[in-house]
């Protein structure tokens, strides 16, 4: 077998888990546009007219980069530029939710969240190092 099919191979359970991760990503960013006071009390944030603005506002930045992953890994050959994006949204995500938490802004709740998109970065990156070694970039 050669070293790009068996790279191939290794990664498609990756890439399932990737269109997951962009399927969840798409769905709870759809739900924050629509309902962001409603997803806002659920991590214990305020429910102030610019917080469920801005909350709505990374909503549907969460839409375009999970169904963007989505479609992606359902190819072939996904694209390294979007996995290499949502990697970055991931860990931005994290980050954010953590020190929100941190900073007394979000619940507990929020640190579930912020696992969530730490273990996807972590996945994103594991299906990125082997598109890598597969040759795609």
């Amino acid at each position: 077998m050669s070293g790009r099919i068996a790279s191939r191979d290794r990664s498609r359970p990756l890439t399932q888990i990737a269109r997951a991760i962009g399927l969840i990503t798409l769905a709870t960013g759809a739900l924050q546009v629509v309902a962001p006071a409603f997803v806002l009390r659920r991590i214990g944030g305020e429910e102030r007219a610019v917080s469920t603005h801005l909350f709505a506002t990374i909503g549907f930045f969460m839409t375009v980069v999970g169904g963007l992953l989505a479609e992606t890994a359902g190819r072939e050959r996904p694209d390294a530029a979007v996995v290499a994006a949502s990697i970055v949204q991931k860990a931005g995500a994290t980050t954010a939710m953590t020190v929100g938490y941190l900073r007394g802004i979000f619940s507990p709740f929020a640190l579930l969240v912020a696992a969530f998109d730490g273990v996807s970065a972590v996945l994103l990156m594991l299906l990125r190092g082997s598109m890598r070694a597969g040759g795609s970039r």
